[in-house]
C-alpha cells in the first residue's frame, strides 16, 4: 500500500492448507500518519471473501485467518487485506456481526449479574451489553433506513430510558443468541454445499512411453495415460484402458458402495480407488472435470438467488413500515412504552430472509448427495414448475451403448460366434463405442482369440490386419466398399433390412470379400419407463420424445413408453424450433439431452437438464447435471424440487402467521418484550432449523436401501 494510507506493508509468516480448511498468519505494519491502533481490522478481516474466523494481536502485529480454499488463498487473502483502508475498517466496526459466540456468552453473564449489582451499575453494564446492537442499528439507519435491525435496536432503547435493565438484558441477549443461531444454521447451509467440493491433485502420475513419471497436475492434456493406484484420488475424467479396481464414488455420486471398474468403463475425477490399479485415458482435465465444474456450479450456487428468495425478501422489507406504525399505534392508544418495545421486538424480516435460501441450500445439497448437480436456486424453483417433460432419445431414454443383436455370415465355413471373435480379435485393440460392443459380445460367447499381425488403425473408418496371411478388414460401408473394394451388392436386401431396423452395421471383409455383417442396437434403459410413470404422478401434463433418430425406431419406443408425442428424424434447429414453440403455448418446459445436437434445445427450455455422460456443451448449457448415468435421477430430481417448494411455502405460511399473531398479542399488551422477544427468536430459529430438512426422493415400490440409511445416519450426525 502506499504511504499515507493505513497499513504499510503486509507479509506471510505461516501458512497451511488441507482439501477443505485454510489457514495464513499476517504480520503487518502501519503507517506513521495512520491510527495507532487498528481496532477495525478484525471485523474488517472476518469479511474478506472467503474468510472463516480472523483473530488480531495488536503486540505482536499479527492476524491469523482460517479460510476456506475453495474461494480464496493466503497470497489473495494477504493482498486483500494489503489493500483495506481505514474508512472500511471502520465501516466493519459498525456491520460486524453482534451474534458471535463471545458476544452471546458476554450478553449472558450481563443478563445474570445485572441483578447482583449495586443499580447505580446497572445502567453502565446494560448499555455497554447493547451497544453492539446499538451500533449496528445506527449504522443500518444510515446506509438503509428503517429496518428489522433499527426496530430492534429502538426496542432495546426504550427499556433503557424506563429504566428497565431486566428487559434491556434479555432483549440484548435474545436478540444476540438469535442471531448467532440464524447465522450458525445459514453457514450450515453453505457448508452443505461446499461438502460436495472435492480436493484435487498437485501431481499426477502418467505413462510417458514405458515410464510412469510423476507430473505436475498442470500439464496433464487431454488423451495422457494416467495411472491411479490404491488410495488414489482420480484426478481426472476418462476411460479405462487397462486393469481392474474398486472405485468408491460417494464424493461424487452419493453412492456408498463401491464399483468394479475394468476396461472401457468411465471414472471420474474425485472417485478414490479402494484397490487394485487403474490405466486411465484422459478426457477432461484440470478445469474440465467434473471435479472441477462441481465447485464453479457450488459458487454459481450460494451466489444465485431465486425468483422466490427476492420476492420473500422484498415482503420482509415491505412489512417494516408497518411494524413500525403498529409499534406507534399500540404507544397512542395505551399510552405505554411497554407495548411499543413489545411490538418493536417482533417482526418478519429474518425468517422470511433466510429460511428460503436456507431451504434451497439444503435441498441443492441433497439433490447433490443423490447424484444430481443444480446450478443456483433459480435451477431448482423452474424445475418444480415445469409441467412438460421433453427427451432425447439415444444415451437419454435408451442406454446409449450399443449391443451386437445380428452376426449374419455370408460364409458357410465360418458361424456366427466365428464372425464376432474375428471381429473381436482385432478390435479389442480399437477405443470405440463399435469395438467396445463386439469384444463385450465376444467375451459373453467365451469366444477363442485369433492370433493376428499388427493391427493399422484408419481415423473414422475401421481397423485392418493380417490373420492366416489374409487381410481383415472392419468397419463402415464406406471403408469396406470403397476403400477396399469389397463388393457388397449380392448382399444388398440383408444390409436394407437391417439397417430399416435402426440398426447400426459393422461390415466385416476377409480376404478381399465380405463375410459377413454385425449389427448393433441401442437399448432402452430399464428404468425409463419407471421415470416416466413418476413424473406423470409427479404431476407433468405432457412427456415428448425429440429424436434425429428414424421414425420407425422412434416411434416404437413412444409406444413402449406411452409418450404423449413423438418427433423423429430432427436436426437441432429442429428441436430449438418445437421447444420454442411448446413455450409460445405456455409451457414450461424440462428438456433432457446429452448430445452437442441437444445444446440448443437445453438453452432454450425453462429448464436444462443434462445427462451424465453427455457432451461438454450440453453439461455447461443445462441448468442441471446429473452426475450418474441413470434416467430414473431426472425424477428424482423433480421430486426434490417440488419438495423444496412445497418446504419454503410451509416456511413462508408459518413466518407470517406466528409473527402476525405475536405482533397482535404484543400491541394488545398481551406480552412483555421480554417474552415476546423469547417467541419470535425462538420461532424464527425452529423455521429455520426446519428449512435445514431434507429428504430422499422415493423411487416406486422401493424401500429405504442401504445407501440411504448410511446418508441420513451421516446427517443426523
Amino acid at each position: 500500500m502506499s504511504p499515507g494510507g493505513w497499513l504499510r506493508t503486509v507479509d506471510i509468516v505461516h501458512r497451511t492448507a488441507g482439501p477443505e480448511w485454510g489457514r495464513v498468519r499476517l504480520r503487518y505494519r502501519t503507517n506513521p500518519e495512520s491510527p495507532g491502533a487498528p481496532e477495525g481490522l478484525q471485523p474488517a478481516a472476518a469479511l474478506l471473501p472467503g474468510v472463516t474466523s480472523a483473530r488480531v494481536n495488536p503486540r505482536a502485529r499479527s492476524v491469523i485467518l482460517a479460510y476456506d480454499p475453495a474461494v480464496t488463498d493466503a497470497d489473495r487473502l494477504r493482498a486483500a487485506l494489503a489493500a483495506l483502508d481505514a474508512p472500511a475498517a471502520a465501516s466493519a466496526i459498525a456491520t460486524e456481526p453482534v451474534g458471535g459466540r463471545s458476544a452471546v456468552i458476554a450478553s449472558a453473564a450481563t443478563l445474570l449479574g445485572s441483578g447482583l449489582l449495586p443499580r447505580p451499575l446497572r445502567f453502565p453494564l446494560a448499555m455497554a451489553g447493547a451497544a453492539p446492537l446499538l451500533r449496528h442499528a445506527l449504522a443500518e439507519y444510515g446506509s438503509a433506513g428503517v429496518t428489522s435491525h433499527v426496530l430492534e435496536g429502538m426496542a432495546i432503547a426504550i427499556s433503557l430510558a424506563r429504566a428497565d435493565y431486566t428487559a434491556a438484558n434479555t432483549t440484548t441477549f435474545m436478540l444476540v443468541l438469535g442471531e448467532h443461531l440464524e447465522e450458525s444454521i445459514a453457514r450450515r447451509s453453505d457448508h452443505l454445499l461446499k461438502h460436495l467440493l472435492r480436493p484435487s491433485c498437485d501431481e499426477i502420475w502418467v505413462m510417458r512411453g514405458d515410464d510412469e513419471v510423476l507430473v505436475p497436475a498442470a500439464e496433464v492434456v487431454a488423451g495422457d495415460t494416467v495411472v491411479a493406484g490404491a488410495g488414489a484420488v482420480v484426478p481426472v475424467d476418462g476411460t479405462v484402458l487397462a486393469g481392474e479396481a474398486m472405485v468408491n464414488e460417494a464424493a461424487m455420486t452419493g453412492e456408498s458402495v463401491s464399483v468394479v471398474k475394468t476396461r472401457g468403463a468411465k471414472v471420474l475425477s474425485g472417485t478414490l480407488v479402494e484397490e487394485g490399479r487403474l490405466s486411465i485415458y484422459a478426457e477432461q482435465v484440470g478445469t474440465g472435470t467434473a471435479a472441477a465444474r462441481i465447485a464453479e456450479y457450488v459458487e454459481q450456487s450460494l451466489l444465485a438467488k431465486s425468483q422466490a428468495q427476492l420476492e420473500a425478501s422484498r415482503l420482509a422489507d415491505r412489512l417494516v413500515p408497518t411494524v413500525l406504525r403498529l409499534a406507534g399505534a399500540s404507544y397512542l392508544v395505551s399510552g405505554d412504552w411497554l407495548r411499543a418495545a413489545s411490538v418493536l421486538q417482533a417482526d418478519y424480516s429474518c425468517a422470511l430472509k433466510l429460511a428460503t435460501p436456507v431451504a434451497f441450500k439444503s435441498a441443492m445439497y441433497g439433490a447433490g448427495q443423490s447424484g444430481i448437480l443444480v446450478k443456483g436456486a433459480g435451477a431448482l424453483e423452474r424445475l418444480a414448475e415445469a409441467d412438460t417433460f421433453v427427451f432425447d432419445k439415444t444415451g437419454t431414454l435408451t442406454t446409449g451403448s450399443l449391443m451386437v443383436t445380428d452376426s449374419v455370415v455370408f460364409d458357410a465355413a465360418y458361424t456366427p460366434e466365428d464372425l464376432i471373435a474375428l471381429a473381436a480379435s482385432v478390435e479389442e485393440h480399437y477405443f470405440h463405442p463399435l469395438a467396445l460392443a463386439v469384444v463385450n459380445a465376444a467375451r459373453a460367447l467365451d469366444s477363442h482369440h485369433f492370433d493376428h499381425q499388427e493391427v493399422e488403425f484408419i481415423v473414422a473408418h475401421g481397423v485392418a490386419s493380417v490373420i492366416d496371411g489374409k487381410r481383415i478388414v472392419v468397419g463402415s460401408r464406406h471403408f469396406v466398399q470403397e476403400d477396399e473394394g469389397i463388393d457388397i451388392e449380392p448382399h444388398r436386401d440383408v444390409v436394407d433390412g437391417l439397417y430399416r431396423q435402426g440398426k447400426t452395421l459393422l461390415y466385416i471383409g476377409y480376404g478381399g470379400v465380405l463375410l459377413g455383417i454385425l449389427a448393433l442396437k441401442d437399448s432402452v434403459r430399464d428404468n425409463s419407463a419407471a421415470t416416466i410413470r413418476r413424473l406423470r404422478a409427479l404431476g407433468v401434463k405432457r412427456i415428448l420424445l425429440l429424436t434425429g433418430d428414424h421414425m420407425e425406431r422412434a416411434a416404437e419406443l413412444g409406444e413402449q413408453l406411452g409418450l404423449d408425442a413423438v418427433h423423429a428424424e430432427l436436426l437441432p434447429e429442429d428441436k430449438a424450433r418445437i421447444i420454442a414453440d411448446l413455450g409460445r403455448e405456455g409451457a414450461r418446459i424440462a428438456f433432457v439431452g446429452d448430445g452437442i445436437n441437444d445444446a440448443p434445445a437445453l438453452a432454450g427450455a425453462h429448464v436444462g437438464i443434462a445427462m451424465q455422460k453427455g457432451a461438454d456443451i450440453a453439461r455447461l448449457t443445462a441448468d442441471v447435471a446429473l452426475l450418474e448415468d441413470d434416467i430414473e435421477k431426472v425424477a428424482d430430481a423433480k421430486a426434490i424440487a417440488d419438495a423444496a417448494m412445497a418446504l419454503i411455502a410451509t416456511n413462508y405460511r408459518l413466518t407470517v402467521g406466528v409473527n402476525t399473531g405475536i405482533l397482535a398479542a404484543a400491541a394488545l399488551g398481551l406480552l412483555s418484550p421480554i417474552a415476546t422477544s423469547v417467541l419470535h427468536n425462538g420461532a424464527t430459529i425452529g423455521i429455520l432449523l426446519n428449512a435445514l430438512r431434507r429428504r430422499r426422493p422415493q423411487r416406486e415400490g422401493a424401500m429405504p436401501s442401504q445407501t440411504e440409511a448410511r446418508h441420513r445416519s451421516r446427517d443426523r450426525a
